[in-house]
């Protein structure tokens, strides 16, 4: 393949976008308006989006930039590709490329997801990055023939498609793992055949995390003693930041926050459900304001079981109904001591972890799988368009047959 480089402004024309004002007249119109939130992580159409301008909207806010304009996103995030299968505005979070020239479109959209870091790393600013019209502009790009665009461009098409279409199939087996994994914990709980308690009967105690005149933001201390709060909790597991940590002063000062082994930490704000078993090398943490430690005492619970218990809808759906705000739900210590959870005996306490352990190992395990085959399929996909944009394979013999089948 033979092609010239070329900045980008000698094939497009930069368009910058732009946000009307609020006022009703301009909103809810028949031309639709693109923000980043819009795009897919990966070069596509895009026809339909969240919000619409009225043609008063376009003429005092925004831009309209017709059929087969590439919109760039260009701050927060910078580097996602899109291509307008009608004439459509956009925000300032975007970049639309006018073609001048005849060029076919697809080819530059996907060359530029292949360019996605080193866009990223043009941009500049202190609040967020940004990527200027002007370094946009001087973006080179390889530019072949016409003909070699649309065979390349077509190549791309086919082969993209086949191996989204495969990703996909695998998230959808990662949801169904996932509908299994409760539908195991569901039945599981029904075969204990046991008295639903409040957890407060069965000897549960709980202290909320620090906050107000307690602790402030200042006084975090990189790399000291994790504090853990909702963001850190994901799947069960708590992974610090080491910027929200503290000294040991501060620490010892909140002693009554501090989490031990067995301690259950849980989100009280916005993410309802989430929770995590203190572990050994987790044991002197602290319990983050937006967080609640629950403790098992009297030797009626668990703390594995209960743990169980928090990761079932059988108790998410008691959470949201426990919670305090319709609009953000938000559980105190409380509300929390009022979950009620089957009354089993400490045996068939045991029983049930060692079961639920044991189907929680097989399905991450298989969700392990999927996840890696999606990222490898991701891999893929980038490669293959990166060596064909840049002639390195022939597209008219290429094919991708065999990837992840």
């Amino acid at each position: 393949m033979t092609s010239r480089v070329l900045p980008l402004r000698r094939l497009f024309r930069i368009v910058n976008g732009g946000t009307p004002t609020p006022d009703v007249e301009n909103w809810g119109g028949n031309i639709p308006w693109a923000t980043p939130a819009d795009f897919g992580e990966t070069f596509s159409p895009i026809r339909t989006t969240r919000r619409s301008l009225t043609r008063r909207g376009v003429d005092t806010g925004s831009t309209v930039v017709p059929k087969g304009a590439i919109l760039l996103s260009t701050r927060a995030p910078i580097g996602y590709v899109a291509i307008s299968e009608v004439a459509m505005a956009f925000n300032q979070g975007c970049r639309a490329l006018v073609p001048t020239l005849d060029v076919d479109s697809r080819f530059f959209g996907y060359q530029l997801e292949s360019a996605k870091e080193g866009l990223q790393a043009q941009g500049l600013g202190t609040t967020f990055l940004e990527l200027s019209s002007s370094a946009l502009a001087q973006v080179p790009v390889l530019a072949p023939s016409p003909e070699e665009q649309r065979r390349i461009a077509d190549f791309l098409d086919a082969e993209t498609a086949r191996i989204d279409g495969i990703a996909n199939l695998r998230r959808r087996q990662y949801s169904t793992l996932e509908e299994r994994r409760e539908s195991y914990l569901r039945r599981a709980i029904l075969a204990l055949e046991a008295q639903p308690t409040q957890i407060r009967r069965l000897g549960a105690t709980v202290t909320t995390g620090p906050f107000g005149t307690q602790f402030s933001a200042s006084d975090y201390e990189e790399g000291g003693i994790p504090m853990v709060n909702t963001a850190h909790i994901r799947n069960g597991v708590v992974t610090p930041d080491p910027r929200h940590a503290v000294s040991q002063e501060t620490a010892t000062r909140l002693t009554r926050h501090l989490l031990k082994v067995g301690d259950i930490i849980v989100a009280r704000k916005r993410h309802l459900g989430r929770s995590a078993l203190i572990k050994k090398s987790q044991d002197g943490w602290l319990c983050g304001s937006d967080s609640i430690a629950l403790s098992t005492t009297g030797g009626m619970l668990l703390p594995e079981f209960l743990a169980c218990m928090l990761r079932s809808n059988y108790v998410r759906m008691q959470l949201l109904r426990n919670s305090l705000a319709a609009t953000i739900p938000n559980l105190n210590e409380s509300n929390l001591l009022e979950l009620q959870v089957p009354a089993a005996s400490i045996r068939d306490q045991k029983s049930f972890v060692k079961l639920i352990d044991a189907s929680e190992a097989k399905i991450s395990a298989l969700s392990s799988a999927m996840n890696r085959q999606v990222s490898l399929l991701a891999e893929r996909r980038q490669a293959l368009i990166t060596a064909a944009v840049t002639g390195q394979i022939d597209v008219s013999t290429a094919s991708g047959r065999g990837i992840g089948e």
